[in-house]
């Protein structure tokens, strides 16, 4: 493992990352499922109320679900609050018409696409959000990465669009995070129920920030680690530390303004922990976006 440049096994003494973002801040905020302009309208007035910074608001619907004046909206909401977005690719296999991703045990394909076609679609699915002025997607398959890099590098995407893997596409190992970066990822979202010296190795193993979960809905495991989530930033840092979804059902449904309320009210209580717990945390200002540690 040495000779490949990877780390000797889960780092279990929990080492402090001493990495940061460029503004040298340690951790960004993220809620998701964020999945219409009602949810994103109610989130923006809780955290105003509540004066707590969210810095990344994640829509997990499909951006082809929704119409372009919807998604307009969406990203112009986030725009003038100066808040990050990342837009959801939309054909995923669990849309499509496979019985296989429906199954017990074929539901391991995750949110991956199949065929040429539902590739192509993919591709077509970023085109659309980028030229409706978005510039952070969310995806989950390898392949895809692939290819939008690739047209990213020959300047038929922005040079500045952001791509996201998703926890749902289920990588959990250095090895695994390593292959994503070179692929070009800018954010990796792990599995979300890895323990602190499983996080601490991936944080070893790659310069992008991390995006990890402090809670969850119930469909994705329901857990809830608001002790761990001042650790969590001190060991992944460049972090975005990922809460309110144990308030709602699932990440694919139409979230409501209350909905918006309630995950603001969640990650009110993370900030507090983190501040309580690791007050030296230092968290980005609206307005910065992606990038990698310099």
């Amino acid at each position: 493992m040495s000779t490949l440049n990877l780390v000797h096994g889960d780092l279990n003494d929990t080492p402090t990352s001493g990495e940061t973002f460029p503004d040298g801040c340690h951790f960004r905020t993220e809620i998701s499922t964020v999945n219409t302009v009602e949810a994103i309208e109610g989130a923006l007035k809780r955290a105003n109320e509540l004066n707590i910074t969210i810095n990344r608001l994640a829509e997990t619907f499909g951006i082809f679900r929704h119409t372009d004046k919807e998604l307009s909206k969406i990203i112009n909401l986030c725009k003038e609050n100066g808040i990050e977005l990342n837009l959801s690719v939309g054909p995923r296999a669990s849309y499509d018409v496979s019985a296989t991703a429906n199954s017990k045990h074929g539901a391991m394909i995750g949110y991956r696409l199949r065929g040429m076609e539902q590739l192509i679609r993919g591709v077509e699915d970023v085109k659309r959000a980028v030229d409706l002025g978005a510039r952070g997607i969310t995806l989950y398959d390898e392949g895809l990465l692939w290819v939008l890099n690739e047209l990213k590098q020959r300047r038929e995407l922005p040079e500045d669009l952001q791509l996201k893997i998703s926890a749902h596409a289920g990588h959990g190992n250095p090895a695994s995070f390593v292959l994503l970066e070179k692929l070009g990822a800018t954010t990796i979202n792990p599995v979300r129920d890895l323990d602190l010296g499983m996080l601490a190795a991936l944080r070893k193993s790659i310069l992008v920030p991390m995006d990890v979960h402090a809670d969850n809905p119930t469909s994705s495991g329901g857990f809830v680690r608001t002790y761990e989530s001042p650790e969590i930033i001190r060991i992944c840092s460049p972090v975005y530390i990922k809460s309110g979804n144990v308030r709602v059902a699932s990440h694919g449904q139409l979230t409501t303004k209350e909905d918006g309320i309630k995950m603001v009210d969640q990650m009110a209580v993370v900030i507090e922990h983190t501040n309580r717990y690791f007050p030296e945390a230092m968290q980005s200002e609206v307005g910065n976006g992606p990038a990698i540690p310099v």
